[in-house]
């Protein structure tokens, strides 16, 4: 048998084009701290995987959604916006109890959330 080429999603950048204004929005959404801390590049595990802010990036329209995994989308979209996030995309069953929701962070990434019953690691 082939060797798979991919492991997996390992690591999402965001544009943070005021890095300590990110910082500290990521670190109250995520309820953690960064495990790395620079000028050049701030880095949070979520749940195994990396969530990276960049001062660097751009903010690309029309670019890729990544969804993170949710145990309660409404409770987390709520949070989010709470903390200043705007609507994207308001919850919607995708089918078969999977349901998706996007916001825009206050920075203008586009953060999709996803409750999927079926996934497990």
């Amino acid at each position: 048998m082939e060797e798979k080429p991919f492991l997996g999603l390992r690591t999402v950048i965001y544009a943070a084009p005021d890095l300590a204004a990110t910082k500290a929005w990521y670190t109250k959404a995520l309820a953690s701290e960064p495990y790395f801390d620079e000028p050049f590049y701030v880095g949070f595990n979520v749940g195994g995987y990396e969530l990276g802010l960049d001062p660097n990036a751009v903010v690309a329209e029309g670019s890729t959604i990544t969804y993170w995994g949710v145990a309660a989308i409404h409770e987390v979209l709520h949070r989010l916006i709470n903390l200043g996030a705007v609507l994207h995309t308001d919850i919607q069953d995708v089918g078969d109890g999977i349901k998706t929701a996007t916001v825009n962070d206050p920075f203008g990434n586009v953060v999709g959330l996803i409750e999927n019953p079926h996934f497990h690691l």
